[in-house]
């Protein structure tokens, strides 16, 4: 039966090509390191390493490569055993969804103290656009979901108006050409309210760029792409903000809205609840940034 430490030896000294780097990455003596290789050899009767006198130039044989890929799946199956031994047995799991088109950043590190404080529950996190993730927590396949809706849409955990604003460069709209719009995907809200905008105010429109992530559409809009409209806290620096002296009629509010299921204000969810009621609330609407001159 194969030995994992020496296949695990093997593995170190090749990657390292050298005996004494191996030796000092294992924390063992050259020789007993040199000795353990050639113990693997003896067990397999082949010659696996090819060794200068210093054993600081290694190189693996024909036979060492082959060996070589069977010791990295051994290694990698006894890691991954071990791994989900450890783990607590009988995890509860929670499985939260959130917008693609959302600010991730605080969101991410107040997820990461939750999962720290709360080591019995296995989070499992994933995106997508709002319309489906109420498909999937409707079909069961989410607990919790983070999504952008109508205001008052349905019953909810919590809910914050989000503003609107127009970014992109003014001179985009200057005359009769159609405006370039940078859109997310079909089904998101923001898409929806800027082409029944425009089309509401008799001005033509085409599609110049379609992303569906919130740093597409920032960059695109950044580059000079074309025109989007994005939540006020997403609003870049370099963007320009967009209004009425453009022609541009100020967006209805969206709502930011945390559904769940039935369990959803119980134990370990309601604290995750509070999680994403800390990360969004900080995040509502705040001041827009500035706005493009006429």
């Amino acid at each position: 039966m194969l030995d994992l430490e020496l296949l695990r030896t093997l593995v170190c000294v090749v990657d390292e090509g050298s005996f004494t780097r191996a030796a000092g990455r294992v924390h063992r003596t050259q020789s007993t390191v040199s000795q353990q290789v050639r113990k693997l050899e003896q067990m397999v009767g082949k010659t696996l390493l090819l060794r200068d006198r210093t054993g600081n130039q290694v190189t693996a044989t024909e036979d060492g490569e082959l060996m070589l890929t069977y010791a990295r799946k051994l290694l990698a199956m006894a890691d991954e055993a071990e791994l989900v031994l450890s783990a607590p047995r009988g995890a509860q799991v929670i499985r939260l969804g959130v917008p693609e088109d959302f600010d991730v950043s605080r969101l991410t590190a107040l997820l990461a103290g939750f999962a720290a404080s709360h080591p019995e529950i296995r989070l499992e996190t994933g995106s997508g656009m709002s319309t489906d993730l109420k498909a999937r927590l409707a079909a069961g396949d989410l607990d919790l979901a983070l999504i952008k809706r109508e205001p008052g849409d349905g019953p909810c955990l919590a809910a914050w108006p989000e503003r609107l604003a127009w970014v992109g460069d003014k001179r985009l709209l200057l005359g009769r050409e159609p405006v370039p719009l940078v859109l997310f995907p079909q089904g998101c809200i923001y898409r929806k309210r800027m082409i029944y905008a425009l089309e509401s105010a008799g001005r033509p429109w085409r599609a110049a760029y379609h992303s569906q992530s919130l740093a597409g559409v920032q960059a695109a809009v950044a580059a000079g792409l074309g025109v989007s409209l994005l939540p006020a806290f997403a609003c870049l620096p370099e963007h320009g903000v967009l209004g009425p002296a453009q022609g541009l009629a100020q967006a209805p509010h969206t709502e930011l809205a945390i559904v769940g299921n039935a369990k959803a204000a119980l134990g370990a969810q309601a604290d995750l609840v509070a999680v994403l009621k800390q990360a969004v609330g900080a995040e509502a609407a705040p001041p827009p940034r500035r706005m493009a001159s006429a």
